[in-house]
């Protein structure tokens, strides 16, 4: 399965400001963590999907979701509750890494990568930081999914960000969508399968009529 989804060319090549933020050696196993793109093949989703429709296949999904971000994350909480000041913020997705020993956020963007995403996550981690993170944490990192991003402007977004955060982008299967006179109409998969089985049978009979008749004409 790594070797199918290419894992040796996307692990650790998130944009990230880790060696920055976060003391050797811990930063490169960081930075080891993340990958760039993530492989959402999995989901099935609309060119213009939104943000919670994203979310809401990883969800559904989930087994496959962390196999893909890899060993030692453990899913916290999904639309996390925090409050600042007098505002309420919900964080996408919350993990917690086992050998990072910290929390990590991840806010999924169903668009371009925008420098003010940064300013977005670099609050969560914040409060996460304050509200959350254990005397034995390590700072919590974070991580921005996008549909797409210029390497050019996540590294210049992150540069004199003072917190650990990464981004990166991820990839999904897109379905167009159906005119509503052919919803239903169309066979279903299972049907396919089942047609192209019949049709492999009666060709193998075919074949085998063919052959049992030229062996008696040879033999007669």
């Amino acid at each position: 399965m790594w070797i199918e989804s290419d894992l040796y060319n996307r692990q650790g090549k998130a944009i990230t400001n880790f060696k920055n933020t976060i003391p050797a050696p811990d930063s490169d196993l960081a930075q080891q963590t993340l990958k760039d793109p993530y492989n959402f093949d999995f989901l099935t989703v609309q060119e213009q999907a939104r943000e919670r429709d994203i979310e809401e296949g990883l969800m559904e999904h989930i087994q496959r979701f962390l196999l893909e971000l890899g060993q030692g994350f453990s899913f916290v909480a999904r639309q996390y509750h925090i409050e600042v000041g007098t505002k309420d913020f919900y964080i996408d997705l919350l993990f917690y890494h086992l050998s990072l020993r910290c929390f990590i956020v991840i806010e999924l963007k169903a668009n371009e990568f925008d420098a003010r995403d940064v300013g977005q996550i670099n609050l969560y981690l914040s409060a996460v930081d304050s509200q959350l993170r254990h005397a034995g944490d390590q700072p919590t990192i974070g991580l921005l999914l996008c549909k797409s991003k210029d390497n050019y402007v996540a590294e210049y977004a992150l540069r004199d960000i003072n917190k650990p955060i990464g981004i990166s982008s991820y990839t999904t299967k897109i379905v167009e969508s159906l005119p509503k006179e052919l919803k239903g109409k169309l066979p279903s998969i299972a049907e396919i399968e089942a047609e192209l089985e019949k049709t492999s049978v009666k060709k193998a009979k075919k074949t085998a009529r063919k052959s049992t008749k030229k062996t008696n004409n040879e033999n007669g």
